[in-house]
């Protein structure tokens, strides 16, 4: 990660879409006349492509290589087992804890499995971290230093969430985002270990072990 200092305007307007095209897809008042899974995975694709054009992010200099795909492995197992006791514990602190769970289990009723595996692995988990950690923390970690970096670019992607009105769902954000956005600030040059970690999480989480 480099010192020097980067303009922060397009990594603002590349967090301003991240929130609008996230508000369409989880508001109460947008996401019913859409398809969250199609919109989700345009989105995705959007803020890569955002990425690459704005200049800080290049998919070539992301390693895929067999530490990468254990520490991939490693980090989904440990972040799903945080969110396994994270849910006994709200669970018990919280009554509307598992309502609101179910709420967001229920994005999956009516999908393809496969279909969504196939999105999360291939799209939806890889475009999150190229987006969220290898630009925007990248950028602000170059603009601001590594710790502001990781702690703006943690509350911005919990906040994007923020208009499903779910507290399980913003808190699941912040625990995520934490977790990936640590994983980056310690290990810069392993962005494609959280990618994998990501992808296999999300399909962990959402169909293969459900919690």
């Amino acid at each position: 990660m480099g010192e020097e200092k980067v303009s922060l305007s397009r990594p603002v307007a590349g967090v301003c879409i991240a929130a609008v095209l996230w508000t369409v897809m989880f508001s109460p008042w947008t996401a019913p006349h859409v398809n969250f899974w199609g919109m989700m995975t345009c989105s995705a694709l959007a803020l890569t492509l955002f990425s690459m054009w704005a200049g800080s992010f290049r998919l070539g200099g992301v390693k895929f290589g067999p530490v990468d795909i254990v520490a991939g492995i490693v980090l989904a197992a440990v972040l799903w087992g945080v969110f396994w006791v994270g849910d006994r514990l709200s669970s018990m602190m919280f009554g509307f804890a598992r309502g609101q769970v179910d709420m967001i289990y229920g994005m999956r009723d009516g999908e393809n499995p496969w279909v969504l595996t196939a999105l999360m692995l291939l799209v939806i988990g890889p475009a999150e971290e190229i987006f969220w950690r290898g630009y925007i923390q990248e950028s602000f970690s170059r603009r601001w230093g590594a710790n502001a970096g990781l702690v703006v670019t943690t509350l911005i992607y919990a906040l994007v969430h923020i208009s499903k009105f779910n507290f399980m769902l913003l808190m699941a954000a912040l625990v995520a985002g934490a977790f990936w956005g640590l994983a980056y600030r310690l290990f810069p040059d392993r962005l494609g270990a959280i990618i994998i970690s990501h992808a296999l999480w999300d399909c962990a989480v959402f169909i293969w072990f459900p919690i």
